[in-house]
């Protein structure tokens, strides 16, 4: 049941993540240190930023939505990897633990990508560059299957334009787009899970 606490091997996962996770943001400060750039750089917290978050973060969840449910086996293997991999433990989790490990994700995957490679890649290869190999790099480390990878470097490159919306650049604007698409993906998920669990009895 959701409003139990999760079996040991449950809080583990939550524990890896936020040490994975966490990594992530370490390793962004010690690349960052070695070519001096600060990922924290570009981060403001105002207003607009969180209405450009949260009105960001539909024209993403939309295509996900859409595509979720597609009959076309390539998304159907996503579909399965996704459910199979991590509904068993995001289907064991209330939504402030869901909440958690989305934005969890969405902070330090964006310290590191946009506030990080992205600016880095960018002093040799301009914006243009500067998106395309960042987000290659993000493609490349979201490899499951090949569509999985392609359809997470096409997010990155969203992600990374949502950086310069309203014409001033600001991390806040990426991390929650990233934030809060994971939370309502991983909310999908585990409705899945649940859904195809309880048919199988």
């Amino acid at each position: 049941m959701l409003d139990q606490q999760p079996p040991t091997r449950y809080n583990q996962f939550l524990k890896i993540a936020t040490w994975f996770e966490g990594g992530l943001i370490l390793l962004a400060y010690v690349i960052g240190w070695a070519v001096s750039i600060n990922p924290l750089a570009h981060i403001g917290f105002s207003p607009m930023a969180l209405v450009l978050g949260i009105v960001g973060t539909l024209p993403l969840y939309l295509l996900f939505a859409l595509s979720y449910n597609l009959p076309w086996s390539g998304m159907r293997a996503v579909k399965n990897f996704l459910v199979e991999k991590l509904g068993p433990f995001l289907s064991r989790y209330r939504w402030q633990e869901l909440l958690y490990l989305g934005f969890l994700a969405g902070i330090s995957e964006e310290i590191l990508f946009r506030g990080l490679l992205q600016p880095w890649f960018e002093q040799n290869w301009g914006w243009i560059g500067g998106i395309a190999f960042s987000n290659l790099v993000f493609a490349l480390v979201h490899w499951v299957t090949p569509l999985y990878a392609l359809l997470a470097g096409l997010t990155g490159v969203y992600l990374g334009i949502a950086l310069d919306f309203g014409g001033e650049r600001n991390l806040v604007i990426p991390i929650l787009i990233h934030a809060i698409y994971d939370f309502l993906a991983f909310i999908a998920v585990a409705q899945t899970y649940r859904r195809e669990k309880s048919r199988s009895f």
